[in-house]
């Protein structure tokens, strides 16, 4: 089903506000998570009260003004169809439990297999990322680009961690990003990472799997601030998720063929050196 542009104006209003009104209950949340003790999902996966009852108040919002959209969340699952609001209530739970101020709300709005809106929102920093297809991407209502960066040795790229994959993997992409001279980081926010790509902060991010509610926000970003990325909902991604790459055109094959994970088939990129070229730069 193709929304008109009208239908696009009033989920790209609302989406500001809600990101608005999430940030309040996230915010309040990791003020009084200082301290106390830390629940897990899993190996590496936090869980906090937080994260259920920003989903909570985002997916009522959303039932309420478009009952007729699809949902999908984090915590509380979903069926998205053709129309589908995908949210990760807290990105980054890692540092939200520990009191690091980097964590965000993701949320993204598809229709037939693009992604139309993107917020992404730092609720202890108050930076708002915001992007619609085909309209550009900012902070905090500025235009943003991703970096110019070009030399090799000036790269800072960002590497999540999955284990869904083997670690062997990882540790191969990491080492052929140092040995290329790149700076490798790890911030444990994959959504803030790639609004980071964005905004130039970063010069590429890339991840082995990653959840849709983490990427498609991001992926939106990145495209509308001039970069590249993968073809991530091509490959199954919204429900069963896929590999993630983001990066500045200029230095996006050096993280291609570091990581394996393809660009986005047309992209306007720089040739794609050989491994020995990269461990040799």
């Amino acid at each position: 089903m193709i929304l008109d542009e009208l239908a696009i104006d009033q989920r790209e209003a609302f989406c500001l506000d809600l990101a608005r009104s999430a940030a309040i209950l996230a915010l309040d949340g990791f003020e009084r998570q200082a301290g106390q003790p830390i629940g897990m999902k899993g190996p590496q996966d936090y869980l906090t009260e937080t994260d259920g009852a920003v989903e909570r108040h985002v997916r009522a919002r959303i039932a309420k003004a478009f009952p007729s959209d699809g949902f999908l969340g984090e915590e509380t699952g979903g069926t998205p169809g053709d129309i589908a609001w995908v949210v990760d209530p807290i990105d980054g739970t890692a540092n939200f439990a520990r009191s690091i101020p980097h964590f965000c709300i993701s949320i993204a709005f598809v229709t037939s297999g693009e992604v139309q809106l993107g917020a992404i929102l730092n609720p202890a920093t108050d930076e708002l990322y915001f992007a619609r297809k085909g309209r550009g991407a900012t902070r905090n209502g500025k235009a943003i680009h991703v970096a110019p960066t070009t030399d090799l040795q000036a790269t800072s790229f960002e590497l999540g961690w999955s284990n869904r994959v083997p670690l062997s993997r990882y540790i191969q992409s990491l080492t052929a990003l140092f040995e290329a001279g790149s700076n490798v980081r790890r911030s444990a926010s994959g959504a803030m990472a790639l609004a980071y790509v964005a905004d130039g902060r970063t010069d590429g991010y890339a991840e082995l799997h990653m959840n849709s509610w983490d990427c498609l926000a991001g992926l939106l970003l990145v495209r509308e601030a001039g970069g590249v990325t993968c073809a991530f909902l091509s490959l199954g991604g919204l429900i069963d998720g896929a590999p993630v790459l983001a990066a500045s055109p200029a230095v996006a094959a050096v993280l291609a063929t570091a990581t394996g994970i393809p660009i986005f088939p047309g992209a306007d990129i720089l040739p794609a050196p050989t491994l020995t070229t990269l461990r040799t730069a």
